[in-house]
């Protein structure tokens, strides 16, 4: 019986520490601050790495809108601008006056960042060895539940209103 439950810690403990992998990475903010992901413990989180000059681009309207619907009730919409597929402005600066002029985008965003190759972010090197989520164009779009969980990544296709995403985001954002 002793075996069984030390056992049954072992594995209990083992899937927190899983879960809670992804509360140790951060990003710089795209104002150049410290982005602790710890700070979204209790939130579910839509990570999406975005390209101003992409045609994908005016996604960003449903990622605000997304942000705006949601942020009350536990939704964190993560900008992640990359240059990985030769789409982004050189600069946080022209990054950030783009996305405030052009879409009044109030969600958080990083600055500029690799999502593939050698010199990608711990975060998308976590999301591709441990679930081979790999970004294959800008506006992949990546779910983590409120406890850190991997839920989902979604391509650039799935617009951010669309109902299977949203579905998702409602059901984890209950839950």
């Amino acid at each position: 019986m002793l075996k069984i439950i030390l056992i049954i810690n072992f594995f209990l403990i083992s899937l927190i520490t899983m879960s809670s992998d992804f509360y140790k990475f951060n990003f710089d903010t795209i104002e150049g601050k410290k982005l602790q992901f710890n700070t979204f413990k209790n939130k579910t989180v839509l990570i999406v790495n975005t390209a101003s000059m992409c045609g994908f681009t005016k996604q960003y309207d449903g990622l605000q809108a997304l942000h705006e619907n949601y942020r009350d009730k536990g939704l964190i919409v993560l900008g992640v601008p990359s240059n990985s597929f030769m789409q982004e402005y050189g600069s946080e600066e022209k990054v950030k006056d783009f996305c405030e002029t052009k879409f009044n985008i109030t969600f958080p965003m990083t600055k500029i960042v690799d999502v593939i190759g050698s010199k990608k972010h711990p975060l998308y090197i976590w999301l591709s060895e441990k679930y081979g989520v790999k970004p294959k164009w800008n506006f992949h779009k990546v779910l983590i539940d409120n406890n850190g969980n991997f839920v989902d990544s979604f391509s650039s296709l799935t617009k951010p209103t669309s109902p299977k995403l949203i579905n998702i985001i409602e059901e984890k954002i209950e839950g």
